[in-house]
């Protein structure tokens, strides 16, 4: 059994950001077991927590961002590849702005400040996810598998095909993650861009305060002013932003990851359909389902019954900042019978409503709101994008936006598979059980 691992002493890095540009400083600092990677913005009037999880990615162009509100961390990459690679489980990062530090742009700084602050083991077992069935994410002729292995611990290998560039060409890399593998054959490998795309990327704005000399840009003839560390340097760093993004399923991964021309928007993809596979296992597991709350539990704390009770299961909760839950459209549902005949589509207000009793169980989470409701205040930005019909099954996600002792604001989504069929922003107002 391997025990959980946070850091014995703090750990401070600080830099110019790798896209922004700007000076932020970083502190690591120990964190309790089972709290896991959490991410803290300073720089805001209360400080923002963000847990590192593939739930909280935010989307960006060739970099890994989290968020939470209007509030979000970029580039977190690096960082979370030398966490991942020493097995570190808990640890809290704050950070004075909205990007991390990029020394040397590679993870190399970020895996000498962690392992000089020391690793203590927490007498709490790790959590781990064992790949059981293959996850494939493609995209055009860019591909990333998730496959059992039989061998402990987590394989990568990544082919890098550059073909028609000869300052790259192709590479191919593979390793078994250990925390001596990583810091010799991973660490020093740095970011790379093609000459045209590092001129491309300045004249928007963007890197102005990076040079050549600062990371490698590669014309035909290989890295300009600059020179590899590792014949295959590029592969290398490929493999790193792998590792990082694959942090975001939060716990360890046991499996091998084969990967063909990806990049962050594939390899968080994969992040996020392990993440809800590692929940879904976790669930069953513990209770021999996938329900964090089944229809016993939430009739408890929602006072609708039949037939207005539009939530069946709750499969995941982060707290008081983020819930999905399920409801299953039968063609026995009730409006059906006139919305419309020959054609049954859900109604649209019934699927905002759905969204609106899934945030009302998100914010009964928090201990302070045992025994209230939250009573529905305002929708803005509501979109209804695609009919709903009997056999679809509705998974509804909320995320707090603001929760204050008397109100609450949150954004909801309702999909259909990949799909988004619904979204709105929903306001409360919580009030006291007895005075409804």
């Amino acid at each position: 059994m391997k025990l959980q691992k946070t850091i014995k002493s703090e750990g401070k890095i600080h830099g110019l950001g790798l896209f922004g540009g700007e000076e932020t400083k970083l502190v690591f600092r120990p964190a309790p077991a089972n709290s896991g990677i959490t991410f803290v913005r300073t720089d805001v009037p209360e400080p923002v927590r963000i847990s590192a999880v593939a739930s909280n990615i935010a989307e960006r162009s060739r970099r890994t961002t989290i968020k939470k509100g209007a509030v979000s961390i970029e580039t977190i990459e690096h960082c979370l590849a030398a966490v991942n690679a020493l097995e570190i489980d808990n640890i809290i990062v704050e950070v004075n702005g909205s990007e991390l530090p990029a020394p040397d742009c590679s993870s190399a700084e970020y895996f000498k400040v962690l392992k000089r602050a020391e690793l203590v083991e927490q007498n709490v077992s790790r959590k781990e996810f064992v790949i059981q069935k293959p996850v494939t994410i493609t995209a055009g002729d860019a591909c990333v598998y998730a496959l059992p292995y039989s061998d402990d611990g987590l394989s990568l290998t990544y082919d890098l095909d550059y073909g028609g560039h000869t300052g790259i060409g192709r590479q191919i890399y593979s390793c078994r993650l250990t925390p001596e593998s990583f810091e010799k054959n991973l660490a020093p490998a740095r970011t790379f861009l093609l000459e045209a795309e590092a001129k491309q990327f300045q004249s928007r704005g963007v890197g102005t305060h990076i040079s050549p000399r600062d990371l490698l840009v590669i014309n035909s003839d290989g890295p300009i002013k600059n020179s590899y560390r590792f014949p295959d340097e590029c592969v290398r760093h490929k493999i790193v932003d792998l590792i990082g993004d694959l942090t975001l399923v939060g716990r360890a991964i046991k499996g091998r990851i084969v990967a063909y021309k990806s990049g962050h928007g594939l390899n968080q993809q994969l992040a996020r359909k392990l993440y809800e596979a590692a929940q879904q296992q976790e669930q069953i597991a513990r209770f021999g389902t996938d329900a964090l709350l089944d229809i016993r539990q939430i009739t408890k704390i929602l006072p609708h019954r039949y037939p207005f009770l539009l939530v069946d299961k709750v499969i995941e909760i982060e707290g008081d900042t983020r819930i999905k839950g399920i409801k299953n459209v039968s063609f026995n549902e009730q409006f059906f019978q006139g919305h419309f005949p020959g054609t049954p589509i859900m109604p649209g207000v019934l699927i905002v409503e759905a969204m609106a009793q899934v945030s009302g169980l998100l914010f009964a989470q928090r201990l302070e709101h045992t025994g209230q409701l939250a009573m529905l205040l305002s929708m803005d930005n509501v979109k209804l994008r695609k009919p709903v019909v009997p056999g679809d099954q509705l998974i509804l996600t909320a995320e707090t936006l603001r929760l204050r002792k008397r109100t609450a604001h949150c954004r909801c989504k309702a999909m259909v598979g990949d799909t988004v069929v619904a979204e709105a922003q929903i306001k409360f107002m919580l009030v006291d059980d007895e005075k409804v």
